[in-house]
């Protein structure tokens, strides 16, 4: 069998690519490490909710091009975002808002929450922040910084917040309105039915073979000759592409606890509650059926717990810090000069992205190639 295109990783990069190049005629094979398609987005139904696998995903967009994409393939509901914090059984709005600032002090107008925010940003006298605490308390102040931010930052990458650097928070976005709506995105939702049926419609009529390690598929059969292509379109970590001859990028992990709880209908009233006391140890819990305002009996709720990474698990959060950025060049230097060979994605690319911006990605590459 000869094909255009071996697409490694059945993600929304690599679904993405697959759906665009193959309706232009160009025959493509998707592998899959994983034993299903999607990648993070892999949503399964569990008592008749679309548990999202590995987190939350809210779809947002300003991108019209992007939003009729996607619209292609599920039609999506009107949620928005709204999260709640849980500091020691105090609870706060998020994003930073007016409902936020009511809760924390009281206060009803944007000039008495300023007056606050300032003075307490004032009396820290920061000019110059060296790390993440010292950068936070020159933004919003101690009363913010101490319940809101400082236990979840820690939890979330394993660190003192006097060690980390102060360019992960260059912003903290504070409106002076009420507004829980997280994200300022034209379109925003979920799709109907979940993440999963998105990437079956994407693949539609391209051969998939999951459970497919790469350089194992390449020892096995492409250089056997079974199976030849013209190019790769890579979507794993860029250093695994390398055999890490370079040295090996970081990350943060995950893990998730679900619990089914058939005799509760609703466990805590909102989809997202984000726990930012240290003392907790997961930093959030996630109840699914508030994603699609499933009325159906039970629910499925996922505790989230930070984790440190090394190779075999799950890459969720790139470091991006000095030493990693520069180490990342590298490899960036080395695939540009690999022929055959296009690489991308969030592994690929060791860079964050919403999904949005990985479609974006996807369809500029596949453009790029016809």
């Amino acid at each position: 069998m000869h094909y255009d295109y071996l697409i490694v990783g059945a993600g929304l990069y690599g679904a993405t690519f697959a759906n665009i190049i193959s309706k232009q005629g160009r025959t493509c094979l998707v592998i899959e490490k994983k034993n299903h398609i999607g990648g993070n987005v892999y949503t399964k139904n569990i008592n008749g909710i679309n548990v999202h696998m590995y987190g939350a995903h809210i779809f947002h967009t300003s991108d019209e091009e992007v939003w009729n994409y996607v619209n292609q393939f599920a039609d999506f509901n009107n949620y928005i975002n709204s999260p709640i914090a849980n500091f020691k059984g105090e609870l706060y709005h998020l994003p930073f808002n007016m409902n936020t600032f009511k809760e924390m002090w009281g206060v009803e107008t944007p000039e008495e929450a300023k007056k606050i925010i300032e003075e307490q940003r004032a009396k820290e006298g920061i000019d110059n922040p060296t790390n993440l605490e010292e950068q936070a308390l020159s933004l919003v102040g101690r009363d913010i910084y101490e319940k809101l931010i400082k236990g979840y930052t820690e939890k979330q990458w394993g660190r003192d917040c006097k060690d980390l650097p102060s360019f992960i928070i260059r912003r903290l976005p504070l409106r002076f309105e009420y507004n829980n709506n997280y994200f300022n995105d034209k379109y925003q939702g979920i799709p109907i039915g979940g993440y999963t049926g998105i990437i079956e419609k994407m693949l539609e009529g391209i051969e998939v073979r999951l459970g497919t390690d790469y350089k194992t598929f390449l020892a096995n059969e492409a250089a056997g000759k079974d199976i030849t292509f013209d190019l790769v379109l890579y979507t794993g970590p860029i250093d695994e592409y390398f055999d890490y001859k370079l040295g090996q990028l970081e990350f943060r992990s995950l893990c998730f606890k679900n619990e089914i709880l058939s005799e509760v209908d609703d466990y805590q009233g909102n989809a997202v509650m984000n726990y930012t006391d240290r003392e907790t140890p997961y930093t959030r819990i996630i109840e699914h059926k508030h994603f699609e305002f499933n009325k159906c009996k039970g629910t499925v709720v996922t505790k989230e717990y930070p984790a440190a990474w090394k190779p075999g698990d799950e890459p969720y959060y790139p470091i991006n810090d000095e030493r990693n950025n520069a180490l990342y060049e590298k490899y960036r230097i080395l695939a540009e000069k690999e022929e055959g060979v296009i690489f991308g994605g969030r592994l690929g690319s060791y860079k964050y992205y919403d999904m949005d911006k990985v479609i974006a990605a996807a369809i500029d590459a596949a453009r790029a190639e016809l």
